[in-house]
């Protein structure tokens, strides 16, 4: 039996995997936080990549790569990590979640005429959070180090040049590639003048490497494969085929899909992200999701345990109760200034069940218009996962698939982009034409019949579309 190994390194922490490169059998595991990590702005999230190797020593330790053969590495995308000519890093490592570039980024939309030409070039308009944003703010805020950054490194591209040995050729996947705003998946090439755009001048970049094709081997001798992003590692690891889903239910709601091309949305709601297969990743996202639920559970005294049983209590449409759920504005739809509404409030109405069921109908529907932006753009959906602990409360397991109008699958709880970066390493030990096919177990299939007639479904979905509308007019259509 091969044994192969996941590595997901995250913002906080490492998480390791091994694995039977046959079945993807868990056969050890590790975890480990990354070192605390002072900066002088409060605001900043940035970090000496050493840490990222502290921690993954530190996770692997008591055997867990004991004859593993070969090695994938997940970790989180968008981040920098400028090296100059030398190879030397340049500064800390910027993280994917640094919200200094948010003006970087606008000024780069404005830069290029607009939204619609950035959707054209790379396939998505560059949010805060992508690397060439990151390295508009280091040219407009540090432009000594912006000058001196030769070439630039994503967080899994660091981690695999350092595994092995400090190779000459540095590497990446289309996958991470994909979020960095200056690779374009419609075309499968960098786009060195974006990079101009937003440094001042070229960079050296990694070599994109192909699916299943080898970054190359340790000194010892131990195979590492390409790597990518958390995302498309998750969905490497739960199995995501064309047609299915992924829907991460945490402070904001992420939406993905496994789609046979790059789509191409010139509205800009769509990222359009490559996958770790060769297929693509068209991705959606919400900004109110879990917290909506939360924040339900603190006005009735409960906690999410509590505000999942009273919502079975209730009935399907929460006896004429509708919550439009954005707390935070919201991004899909696009309204970032609006706040949340409830309405329907009658005497009979104003119980605590119903409250709770209107929030989990609220999010949901919200969810639900998000995947439908999918599929307007011609994304086929016959299955959604479901991720994150909220998606396994027995109220959005009920309702989720009722207004989503397919069957909803609930993984069971593991660190799926560890897993996919193990399953990956697989596919690179084997050389095959497709990935090994591992079973994801235990993972449970809820059905929009389950539970009711799916035109209940329906029904809330048009209540709740027919508020949105008279609330917000410009999301009619």
């Amino acid at each position: 039996m091969a044994i192969v190994a996941g590595i997901d390194s995250s913002t906080s922490r490492t998480r390791i995997v091994a694995c039977d490169a046959d079945t993807g059998a868990v056969l050890r595991d590790g975890r480990a936080a990354h070192p605390v990590q002072e900066t002088a702005n409060a605001r900043a999230t940035e970090t000496d990549p050493q840490n990222w190797l502290h921690s993954l020593g530190e996770a692997a330790t008591g055997g867990l790569l004991e004859s593993v053969r070969a090695i994938g590495v997940s970790a989180q995308q968008h981040g920098l990590i400028g090296l100059d000519a030398g190879g030397v890093l340049v500064r800390p490592a910027l993280l994917w979640n640094d919200p200094r570039s948010a003006g970087s980024a606008a000024a780069l939309i404005d830069a290029l005429g607009g939204p619609e030409p950035w959707v054209r070039a790379i396939g998505s308009v560059p949010a805060p959070t992508y690397t060439i944003a990151k390295l508009r703010w280091l040219a407009e805020h540090e432009p000594v180090s912006a000058k001196r950054i030769a070439e630039v490194l994503l967080p899994h591209d660091w981690l695999v040049w350092q595994l092995l040995g400090h190779p000459k050729r540095r590497t990446t996947d289309r996958g991470d590639a994909s979020g960095t705003g200056y690779w374009s998946p419609l075309t499968g090439e960098y786009r060195q003048d974006l990079v101009e755009l937003a440094l001042g001048h070229q960079l050296r970049l990694p070599d994109v490497l192909g699916p299943a094709e080898p970054a190359g081997h340790t000194p010892e001798g131990l195979l590492i494969s390409a790597g990518t992003g958390d995302n498309m590692a998750a969905a490497l690891g739960l199995g995501l085929m064309r047609g299915d889903a992924a829907v991460s239910l945490g402070g904001n709601g992420t939406i993905f899909a496994v789609h046979d091309q790059p789509v191409v949305d010139l509205s800009g709601n769509i990222s359009s992200y490559a996958d770790a297969t060769g297929n693509h990743l068209p991705m959606v996202g919400t900004l109110n999701a879990a917290q909506v639920l939360r924040s339900m559970a603190g006005v009735l005294g409960c906690d999410l345990a509590g505000l999942s049983d009273l919502a079975l209590q209730s009935s399907p449409g929460s006896y004429g109760l509708v919550l439009l759920p954005y707390l935070d504005g919201e991004r899909t739809p696009r309204l970032p200034n609006a706040a949340g509404t409830l309405t329907g409030l009658r005497a009979e109405s104003m119980a605590p069940q119903h409250l709770a069921r209107a929030a989990v109908e609220g999010m949901l529907c919200n969810i639900a218009d998000a995947l439908d932006v999918l599929r307007g753009q011609g994304v086929a959906l016959r299955r959604v996962f479901l991720l994150g602990a909220v998606g396994r409360l027995p109220a959005v397991r009920e309702i989720a698939p009722l207004l989503f109008g397919v069957p909803v699958v609930i993984p069971p709880t593991g660190d799926h982009a560890a897993r996919g970066a193990a399953r990956q390493a697989a596919w690179a030990l084997a050389g095959t034409a497709e990935p090994p096919q591992w079973e994801l177990p235990e993972a449970v299939t809820v059905n929009p019949d389950q539970f009711h007639d799916p035109a209940v479904g329906n029904s809330v979905r048009q209540q709740y579309a027919t508020i949105r509308e008279q609330v917000h007019p410009e999301t009619a259509g």
